[in-house]
């Protein structure tokens, strides 16, 4: 199945505001050290080799559920600065695009899940239960980045 069958695509799209330069809000979503003070717990992030985000660097993010342990293997496919996306697959196939726009008050930052499931069974126990959590936890998520690239900030504006 293509990602592009409208039917099954699905698009999770998020914005903030956050006052910190781009540069310092990239920097939490590059930085793994700085991306584990906001991503959820639930969800490790893992290199595979060394940490990096240039085109073709490979990651892996599990998903710390009771008795199993979800993956979705995970590659840079577009690589700017302030802009990364990762292509994943495994449960789940898509992208996560973190994009940073400068504004005259800071950053926007602007996060864009697309996805598709293509197990039936999964994708309908991920749109009945998992769908709304998966909303609020990008949200709350964003806010969390937006304190660790503001106190980043102060720290290196000075």
């Amino acid at each position: 199945m293509s990602l592009d069958m409208a039917e099954q695509y699905q698009i999770f799209e998020q914005s903030i505001e956050i006052q910190a330069s781009a540069t310092a809000v990239e920097q939490c979503f590059t930085d793994l050290e700085l991306m584990h003070r906001w991503l959820n717990p639930a969800l490790r992030c893992e290199p595979v080799g060394d940490w990096r985000t240039e085109v073709g660097s490979r990651s892996r993010f599990l998903i710390q559920i009771p008795w199993l342990s979800p993956a979705l293997e995970s590659v840079v496919v577009v690589r700017e600065p302030g802009l990364v996306v990762w292509q994943f697959e495994g449960f789940f196939k898509g992208r996560d695009r973190w994009e940073c726009c400068p504004t005259a008050g800071g950053t926007l930052l602007l996060n864009r899940f697309e996805f598709m499931i293509p197990n039936t069974l999964v994708r309908y126990g991920f749109n009945t239960f998992a769908a709304d959590w998966t909303k609020g936890d990008m949200r709350h998520q964003l806010r969390r980045l937006k304190r660790v690239a503001e106190e980043t900030y102060q720290l290196t504006a000075r």
